[in-house]
């Protein structure tokens, strides 16, 4: 780079930052979201106003930056737990919205005059809600700790994912004209290994080594080793097709689950918060104003369809997964704006030149639009789901808290089964042993510059493959430990589906004992072979002729028996340390939390109170778990003590079933009582 480009770009960063800066104490001390003031920012120093900005496309490298920190810290913040636990809220929201929105905008896109592919692009643009802002705000108003905002980190990772895999899609739709399913397939599988994979190695690998890097007492170390992690799994995303946002987040994910998280998020917070702020500043710098005079009633249609569709489709989707209705307005009323993923379709439609060029301009501004909105619904959520608590008839309210109720219920019951949950985990560790094997297999297109590089793999015979022969068999040999557990999973769970199958026909003695045997070696073999197949099929490209695949197969077939003990203490040994990752508590972010329950406290400990509350048959509250009951975020009373059946229950966890009869002893103000009484009695 010339020294004048430095220049242009040391002055455009100075503009940019300068710009920040004013705006950002200006709405401080207008108690405004800062957010808006760096888009001002963009807007004021941008091209179509006061043009000081002369080198824009350096500013949007550094506007990517900005996206990685503000997904890592995000990832940060995220615990894979909480994934678990929200899958099914975040699987039939993301989808729900993602439908809703494709259609809206494709009808408003026709309603426009717009030809075929303006709408269809415009309906997918509007159906992704922007990441990067919603953390943003959340951060802000310090709500990320609460549990409507685990439900919407959830959404937003399947919704990014699926966002990646439209725009897969609509590349073949602009391309081709016809939608090819295959490769929508393909992407969707590709992401899933790409994330079980980074997550596995990750979270067995990272929080070792950043435990190892913490011993030497330096921050500088600290922050230059995670800066670099976070740099390497980002780049690797983009190498494979995926989204920065993907690979930052997942990192900052894996990071998360280490003893040293606390400290990472101090160091790395002044980073993040300096890259975001040039990104909201490249969103103000595209904003045309000429555009939004000669589209204005389009934008403003669009906006607010996105508006009220995105509140629908995010509150329906999470009611309809059991949670009440001020959970469900709390997280629909947070996902309002579109953002960076619907530039990058925007910009994909005009780079294949398939779209109008004022397409882009139009999602700048709607994201312009509807991101002012998100903090001011995000922080007036709770008024007004409430408002509308007191609107709709007391006869609909009751219907709502009975689904609500009979889907709390339903999701009990289904854990009842010990086999049904036994049957399930060893699925879900067979599907991710060869997720990860999968993974591995993959990767061997990227080590094949290899066989180009080292003159000796040249020298090995081309029926054996030659230098890619070589390297499949290592390939196959590191996810031999992967394989080799599916094998034993799938022969467990043989064993227990025959076990199932012969109990329900009522058989016994020798039958019963034939039919297990024919069942759990039906099933055995079959999933074996498949497997194998499998490995074969995505290794086709870098298989040798047949002569020198059954060579390969037999060489493989002897170090499996030879080494067979080996791989399986090398998984175990995995499986361990993944377990040891998962359980441990981050003993900062424990520290911080006790500090924090300390501080709230002890100013109000003396005035604290006990009162008793019997849960009356029939109550609405009678099969809630105490954490969903959220007792003491709504009232700031805390259950201190349950008496069932004579037997006290001291100190009762969050996942304690609440029943009728149980007597609870509540603890707090006075004030604070008179609320929890109310939300017992409702």
């Amino acid at each position: 780079m010339s020294e004048l480009s430095h220049n242009l770009l040391l002055r455009d960063l100075a503009v940019v930052m300068m710009a920040a800066a004013m705006v950002t104490v200006i709405f401080h001390r207008l108690r405004l979201p800062v957010v808006l003031g760096y888009i001002l920012a963009g807007f004021i120093v941008g091209p179509h106003t006061f043009p000081l900005i002369e080198n824009e496309q350096s500013i949007r490298t550094l506007a990517d930056l900005g996206v990685v920190f503000l997904l890592f810290s995000l990832g940060l913040q995220f615990r894979l737990r909480t994934l678990v636990e929200v899958g099914s809220t975040a699987l039939v929201a993301s989808a729900l919205e993602i439908l809703l929105m494709l259609w809206a905008g494709y009808q408003l896109g026709r309603l426009f005059g717009w030809n075929q592919m303006d709408s269809i692009f415009l309906g997918a643009m509007l159906s992704i809600t922007s990441t990067t802002l919603i953390v943003k705000t959340l951060t802000e108003l310090n709500l990320l700790k609460q549990r409507f905002a685990q439900f919407i980190f959830g959404i937003q990772i399947v919704e990014d994912t699926l966002g990646m895999t439209m725009i897969a899609l609509l590349s073949g739709l602009a391309l081709t004209g016809t939608v090819e399913w295959g490769r929508l397939a393909g992407a969707l599988g590709r992401v899933a290994v790409f994330v079980v994979l980074v997550l596995i190695v990750g979270l067995i690998v990272v929080p070792r080594l950043l435990r190892h890097i913490a011993r030497y007492k330096s921050d500088e170390m600290l922050l230059v080793a995670v800066l670099g992690l976070c740099f390497g799994v980002t780049l690797a995303a983009v190498k494979l097709g995926h989204s920065i946002a993907l690979g930052a987040f997942l990192i900052g994910t894996i990071i998360g689950e280490a003893r040293e998280s606390g400290k990472i998020k101090f160091l790395t917070e002044p980073v993040r918060d300096m890259f975001s702020a040039v990104f909201f500043v490249t969103i103000g710098l595209q904003i045309n104003p000429f555009l939004l005079r000669q589209y204005a009633v389009p934008i403003l249609v669009i906006s607010t369809v996105v508006v009220a569709g995105k509140i629908v489709a995010f509150s329906s989707g999470t009611f309809l997964t059991g949670h009440d209705l001020r959970t469900s307005l709390r997280v629909g009323t947070c996902m309002v704006p579109i953002g960076e993923l619907s530039f990058i379709i925007a910009a994909l439609g005009v780079s294949l030149g398939v779209t109008s060029d004022f397409l882009y301009s139009v999602a700048v501004s709607v994201s312009a639009i509807t991101m002012p909105l998100s903090p001011y619904l995000s922080r007036h959520a709770a008024e007004i789901a409430e408002w509308l608590e007191q609107r709709l008839p007391r006869s609909g309210m009751e219907v709502l808290a009975a689904y609500t109720q009979w889907t709390e219920r339903l999701q009990l019951s289904r854990r009842d089964s010990p086999a049904r949950r036994l049957a399930r985990r060893w699925l879900w560790q067979i599907g991710l042993n060869v997720l990860f094997a999968t993974g591995v297999l993959l990767l061997m297109p990227a080590a094949g510059w290899l066989s180009e590089r080292w003159s000796w793999l040249r020298d090995i015979p081309p029926w054996l493959g030659g230098g890619k022969g070589l390297l499949w068999l290592v390939a196959v040999l590191v996810a031999m430990p992967a394989l080799i557990a599916a094998v034993r999973k799938l022969e467990a769970l043989a064993m227990l589906l025959a076990e199932i199958s012969a109990s329900l026909g009522g058989m016994g003695g020798r039958s019963a004992a034939a039919v297990q045997f024919l069942v759990s070696r039906v099933i055995l073999w079959a999933g074996t072979v498949g497997l194998g197949v499998w490995v074969l099929v995505i290794s086709a490209a870098f298989l040798p002729p047949w002569p020198g695949v059954l060579v390969l197969l037999a060489l493989i077939g002897l170090l499996g028996v030879l080494l067979w003990r080996f791989f399986i203490q090398i998984h175990a040994k995995a499986q361990v340390a993944l377990r040891e990752t998962l359980a441990q508590t981050t003993s900062a972010e424990a520290e911080a939390e006790a500090g924090n329950r300390t501080d709230r406290v002890l100013p109000s400990i003396l005035q604290a109170q006990i009162e008793s509350v019997t849960i009356a048959s029939g109550s609405p509250v009678a099969g809630k778990l105490i954490r969903e009951l959220a007792l003491r975020s709504h009232s700031g009373a805390s259950i201190v003590a349950i008496e069932r059946n004579g037997e006290q229950i001291i100190n009762p966890g969050a996942d304690e079933e609440l029943r009728a009869g149980d007597t609870l002893l509540l603890l707090g103000s006075s004030k604070q009582l008179a609320k929890a009484r109310a939300l017992l009695a409702s």
